[in-house]
């Protein structure tokens, strides 16, 4: 594999950042370099290079980036928290079959509009046309917790961390599911293992330091 150089690639991908042209974006990462040599960039030294790679992978990124891009939310610059965190749902998203991916991208349309039936319908059918496909296991957890189904939600998002183990989101909304239930050390246990995954999830520092001090 070719080596990017850091400098370089940083050069080429601005302009089209500061156009704000992801088509045009997106054609260029395509046409020039392999998502392995961009996400070799999380590893080197400039703080601007990973910032890039990471805006670069939310729209390349497969799963073969998924490691390099968790290891960058425990990075010191919060900016290359935020951009891997944005890199990692994206790809997340995608990962399924293209059919999964229309029916997951139906179901979030309809649990953005409060029809979680409608929803719940979608994620289950790119469940059955893809069963490997973690984020809609854990789009289908997000319903049922919201309609109050806590053990569904929770058996959801432990299919999700199966599929997906780096999944700080599916692990946290175990914590929301106990936390409701009232089994607050499992709540913090939950919790906790979304923090150490991903440690920029200052709402769940706070939740987790109210809990812990009505367990004392």
């Amino acid at each position: 594999m070719t080596e990017i150089d850091p400098g370089e690639f940083v050069a080429s991908v601005e302009p089209m950042l500061e156009a704000q042209d992801p088509a045009a974006l997106l054609e260029m990462l395509k046409a020039r370099w392999h998502c392995d040599q961009i996400a070799s960039l999380l590893s080197c030294d400039s703080c601007d290079a990973r910032k890039v790679a990471a805006v670069a992978l939310a729209l390349v990124g497969t799963r073969c980036c998924l490691k390099e891009l968790a290891a960058q939310l425990k990075h010191h610059d919060p900016m290359v928290n935020q951009m891997a965190e944005h890199a990692l749902w994206s790809i997340w998203f995608r990962l399924g079959t293209q059919d999964a991916n229309h029916e997951l991208c139906r179901g979030t349309r309809a649990l953005n509009r409060g029809d979680y039936q409608q929803a719940i319908d979608h994620f289950t059918h790119a469940i059955e046309i893809d069963p490997t496909f973690a984020e809609a296991y854990n789009q289908r957890a997000i319903v049922k917790y919201l309609e109050d189904r806590y053990d569904e939600s929770i058996e959801d998002c432990r299919k999700t961390v199966e599929r997906m183990p780096c999944h700080f989101g599916a692990w946290a909304g175990m914590g929301h599911c106990h936390a409701h239930q009232g089994r607050l050390a499992s709540a913090v246990e939950y919790y906790e293992k979304a923090l150490s995954i991903n440690p920029a999830l200052t709402g769940i520092k706070q939740v987790v330091g109210e809990l812990k001090k009505q367990l004392t």
